[in-house]
């Protein structure tokens, strides 16, 4: 009896692995491809989405390729890129725009061409988008200018830092905090500029507003990149006491400055979350799923500050992979 069933086992190892070997040719033949297109693969905003994306596409066994403009201002090589995804196969683009309106013709020939299209982040002037995940700007702006209100009392006056001016997410981000300045009836927006996506220049622009409006209490910065140029002329000029920067994003910088009280608060988005439903919402449209998939997704948006930044909620927002 043991001879026989050891002369058995080759034989049904074999039949073991050749059923294996079939499930995962099947696997691989069935993989849907998605591209994602972000803005940017430097900044820890992005590097979370990617992450988010990442982890999708490994639960759904999707094959996912991710590109980036080497800035945010880039929607040129955007375009090309969306191109490029399009020559390549993709049968989904997950896509960040950098200009609503820029970008939209990329986008209605990539749909065209048979493509399911998935908005994340900033929106694109585009009737072709199948899903759109993303953070509520609008009331994103909102939180950050009554975070000012609710932390400092009398008159306020406002710097608004902005970026991405043709951007959906930081046109609505600057709306909802202007409206709500301007109901409150005891703030005044002294001055606005919109800066490069990049903290050097943001830096530099919020040195320049201060110095020539040193009537400037608060300070509102945009997302990732102006809030670290915010935070770091705020330092520079001394004004940690007597001015409130209200910022957005998490990363080491917006971190420290949020501790050293060179910013007051934080407003911070689900960013692997944007990532995540943005690929398997791709996933659900391609596998004739799409009866579960909603138009528009929000995804949660949280106000941190120094006095609950050490809560457990607030740090799972803060640190999502801790």
């Amino acid at each position: 009896m043991t001879r026989i069933i050891k002369s058995l086992l080759p034989a049904a190892l074999a039949v073991l692995l050749a059923g294996c070997s079939m499930q995962v040719t099947d696997r691989n033949t069935a993989r849907y491809r998605v591209a994602l297109v972000a803005k940017s693969e430097d900044a820890e905003f992005w590097k979370a989405v990617i992450v988010g994306a990442e982890a999708a596409a490994t639960e759904y066994n999707m094959q996912l390729t991710v590109s980036a403009p080497d800035n945010e201002e880039n929607y040129d090589e955007q375009n090309r890129l969306i191109e490029k995804a399009v020559e390549d196969g993709a049968q989904a683009i997950v896509f960040s725009a950098i200009d609503y309106e820029a970008n939209a013709a990329a986008i209605d020939a990539a749909a065209a061409a048979g493509v399911t299209i998935i908005g994340i982040d900033s929106a694109v002037h585009s009737d072709h988008v199948a899903a759109y995940i993303g953070a509520d700007n609008y009331g994103a702006g909102q939180m950050a200018a009554q975070s000012a209100l609710d932390g400092t009392e009398g008159k306020l006056c406002v710097g608004l830092i902005n970026y991405e001016v043709n951007g959906a997410n930081g046109r609505d981000r600057e709306q909802g905090a202007r409206d709500t300045l301007a109901e409150s009836g005891r703030a005044e927006i002294i001055d606005a500029v919109s800066t490069h996506p990049d903290s050097q220049s943001a830096y530099r622009d919020a040195l320049t507003m201060l110095r020539a409006h040193p009537e400037i209490n608060v300070l509102i910065a945009l997302n990732e990149t102006t809030a670290v140029g915010a935070a770091q002329a705020v330092e520079q000029l001394h004004r940690t006491d007597d001015l409130w920067l209200a910022a957005f994003d998490s990363n080491i910088q917006t971190l420290d400055a949020l501790q050293s009280g060179a910013a007051d608060a934080l407003v911070i988005q689900n960013t692997y979350g944007m990532g995540y439903f943005g690929v398997e919402s791709a996933f659900k449209l391609l596998a004739g799923q799409g009866s579960s998939v909603e138009k528009s997704s929000i995804t949660t948006t949280r106000i941190i500050t120094r006095d609950n930044m050490f809560a457990m909620d607030k740090q799972k927002a803060l640190f999502p992979f801790g």
